[in-house]
């Protein structure tokens, strides 16, 4: 490990899950993207040793909430050991987006892409994309469209547009 702690903000990137039986440890994932360029982004795997916070990170932790981790990079030391940061202590900065029909959480699902939320629909193939401050960005009628979107929009950012 290194001897300096680092500070990271990012999103959480999916569930949480134990990294024992007991609970007393936890991982997860955060999506790390400091220009906002998708580029620039990266998944941090991160791991809590601290029971205390390991039981915050499982139970109060929802993916899409936007966090600040501080800790220390664990690099790896052979090909089979994985790089991830050990956290010490965790903040949330802002909760993912409320869910406020519950119809809807059962078939819908936000995600978060560095600034940007997007709103899938299990009804159909669009997928809502707002940014995180609640501009509205578009709708891509295919996930895989996503990417075109996004860049569309960042280009009419860019160029002083709406």
């Amino acid at each position: 490990m290194d001897t300096d702690p680092i500070a990271l903000d990012g999103f959480l990137d999916e569930e949480t899950v134990p990294g024992d039986v007991h609970g007393s440890t936890a991982r997860f994932r955060l999506t790390v993207s400091p220009t906002d360029e998708r580029t620039d982004e990266m998944i941090l795997p991160c791991s809590v040793d601290d029971p205390a916070l390991a039981h915050k990170v499982l139970h109060e932790m929802v993916p899409g909430d936007q966090l600040r981790v501080t800790g220390y990079l664990r690099l790896p030391r052979t090909p089979d050991e994985p790089m991830g940061l050990v956290v010490t202590e965790l903040e949330l900065l802002e909760p993912a987006p409320p869910m406020s029909d519950p119809a809807a959480v059962a078939t819908a699902v936000i995600e978060r892409y560095g600034p940007y939320v997007c709103w899938f629909d299990a009804d159909t193939t669009d997928v809502e994309v707002f940014t995180e401050g609640g501009t509205w960005v578009g709708t891509a009628p295919e996930p895989n469209d996503l990417g075109e979107l996004l860049e569309a929009f960042e280009h009419r950012q860019a160029a002083g547009g709406e």
